[in-house]
């Protein structure tokens, strides 16, 4: 009997997230992912009359894929994808992984041609589709989470089909605030940073692009951000775990980067070296997820806790966009709850969030107490 739990995500995923029409067309990029889910997704979208398509990959599989590509190969992935993808509305995609570190022995240098070649599919798919990403409970994730597999599905499927209408009701105040902001100022151990967000506007982000979600994002101007953030959760980038990831900046740029350890720091550097645009901002956001209190080394769920911040080296969005380009998207996470060192975060010159509290009377409802 299939889990009553897949028919749930199924619908929200379907209905609310990508919110499906009748003959609009969907790519289910399904990696690693139950065929039986995979079965109620189809299911869903037909029921609302629309069309899916369906790719089945296997981590083990891609990094083979890049592991000895060269340009003529990736460029031929990426013409046969950008095809598909320019036939579809709509995108869901769902990774699971037995390993979250299967890609780490891929060459950098080979890792850099797949993904500066294949960018322009994802570019397309962010800025033309209606799109979904998110991950599939594995062993290796609830490992990850310090959980048992049990304790980690249920926990998965609570918070990814948690109350999104309330949330995004909620985010409203801090989506005009980050809109009208200019100057912008992150104080916690280890950082002390400063940039400007003035007319780059700002984009909730409520469960219609991220699953779990739970963030509203901005930019920096590209030139503007100056100082040193330290990163206190650990952050997986092309199969490599980075702890302690330290990053010093000058009119925008990344001049000095440094990871726990010589051999991490190189590999850090040589991602941040991919292209011009990676040592600049891409994006720059708060998180205030409730359910979603501590790191578990996967983005798309660290970047929703509670209290955090996320800045990202390499490639705007054209929603909230300061003209960077990039084949990097490298979201990192700072939180700041008393717990884990405090901080502050300041518009200017107005205290928004102290210790990973809300402050303004608009903001509370944005406070774990008031979101759960």
């Amino acid at each position: 009997m299939t889990d009553p739990r897949y028919a749930k995500l199924a619908k929200l995923l379907i209905e609310y997230s990508t919110a499906l029409k009748k003959g609009e067309r969907v790519l289910l990029d399904m990696i690693d992912v139950p065929d039986e889910f995979t079965v109620e997704l189809m299911r869903a979208a037909r029921k609302v009359g629309a069309l899916p398509f369906v790719e089945t990959r296997h981590t083990r599989i891609s990094r083979e894929v890049v592991r000895e590509t060269n340009p003529e190969h990736a460029a031929v992935i990426r013409d046969i994808e950008m095809f598909r993808m320019k036939k579809m509305q709509s995108y869901i995609a769902i990774r699971g992984s037995a390993n979250a570190n299967e890609s780490a022995d891929v060459p950098s240098e080979r890792m850099s041609i797949y993904s500066k070649t294949i960018r322009p599919v994802q570019n397309y798919r962010v800025n033309k589709t209606k799109w979904c990403v998110l991950r599939w409970p594995t062993p290796s994730m609830a490992q990850a989470a310090g959980m048992s597999t049990e304790a980690f599905e249920n926990f998965y499927f609570d918070v990814c089909t948690m109350d999104y209408v309330r949330m995004a009701k909620a985010m409203v105040p801090l989506e005009k605030r980050m809109k009208k902001a200019d100057k912008v100022h992150l104080k916690s151990p280890g950082t002390d940073l400063t940039f400007s967000i003035k007319k780059i506007g700002a984009k909730m982000c409520k469960g219609d692009r991220n699953i779990p979600d739970g963030e509203v994002f901005s930019c920096p101007v590209k030139d503007s951000v100056n100082g040193v953030i330290q990163f206190n959760t650990p952050t997986l980038y092309s199969g490599t775990k980075f702890e302690n990831v330290r990053l010093a900046f000058n009119a925008g740029k990344v001049v000095e980067a440094t990871a726990n350890s010589a051999a991490n720091t190189k590999r850090l550097n040589q991602i941040l070296d991919t292209d011009a645009g990676a040592r600049y901002i891409g994006e720059f956001s708060l998180g205030f997820n409730p359910y979603i209190m501590s790191p578990m080394c996967d983005i798309l769920f660290d970047e929703k806790i509670a209290g955090s911040l996320h800045f990202t080296p390499g490639q705007a969005y054209e929603e909230c966009d300061n003209g960077n380009r990039s084949a990097v998207h490298w979201d990192m996470v700072l939180i700041q709850r008393p717990e884990w060192g405090g901080g502050e975060v300041w518009f200017d010159g107005e205290l928004i969030r102290k210790d990973g509290i809300f402050l303004p009377k608009d903001l509370k409802p944005l406070n774990p107490q008031n979101l759960k």
